[in-house]
């Protein structure tokens, strides 16, 4: 099995299909072989939203990890998270339709929003380390006419809390207090500092990977 990520090995296994999340790990040299679990996405009775996404990123990584239990040939690392949006409190998840996301973009119009990352590194050799960063969003004052026509693009469809701040979502947005890459889908920083408190990377950042001796 795998020793630790390094510029020589710079697998992990990241169990999210999320291309925003892969682009993440992509951009700063780690190759992530993406393995999704059948985790069920639903709140508990009485689960708060905080723990509901700390829940989750556990799971997933557990999950993957029974799903990949005895192959070697495999990175020993697995990443899992997950990412929700709170509004006054309210949970509010990916938008059931059209109307949902309208209704969405409308309430946070000119206010501040918060949006939620856990992940949870989970060592196959033994040991995890689970986090969660929240970030504060502030949406400048839309017009209905903004908003019918940002959905009508089909963006909001699959995100949580309507918008993605990666793309034409970002117009949107007025100011960020807290990490950008954590409203993105990972918060890179805080990640990349929990595996090197787990002991699982070493010689980073990595060079080019045309630069590394075999």
């Amino acid at each position: 099995m795998q020793s630790v990520v390094s510029p020589s090995d710079r697998r992990v296994l990241l169990a999210s299909r999320s291309p925003r999340r892969r682009a993440l790990l992509e951009q700063v040299g780690i190759t992530p072989i993406v393995r999704v679990s059948d985790v069920e996405e639903v709140p508990r009775s009485g689960e708060s939203p905080f723990d509901y996404t700390l829940r989750l990123s556990q799971d997933k990584a557990r999950a993957v990890a029974a799903d990949v239990e005895g192959d070697d040939d495999l990175p020993r690392f697995i990443l899992a998270a997950d990412t929700i949006v709170t509004f006054d409190d309210v949970l509010l998840e990916k938008p059931a339709d059209a109307e949902d996301a309208r209704h969405m973009l409308r309430a946070l119009s000119g206010r501040h929003h918060e949006v939620h990352t856990a992940y949870c590194w989970l060592d196959r050799a033994g040991g995890s380390v689970t986090d969660c960063v929240t970030t504060r969003v502030r949406f400048r004052e839309l017009s209905d006419e903004t908003i019918a026509r940002y959905v009508a693009t089909g963006e909001p469809m699959d995100k949580a809390g309507a918008y993605g701040i990666q793309g034409i979502g970002g117009v949107l947005v007025e100011g960020v207090e807290g990490s950008y890459s954590c409203v993105v889908g990972l918060p890179i920083s805080h990640v990349l500092a929990s595996l090197t408190y787990l002991g699982g990377i070493e010689g980073f950042p990595f060079p080019p990977a045309d630069e590394v001796t075999p």
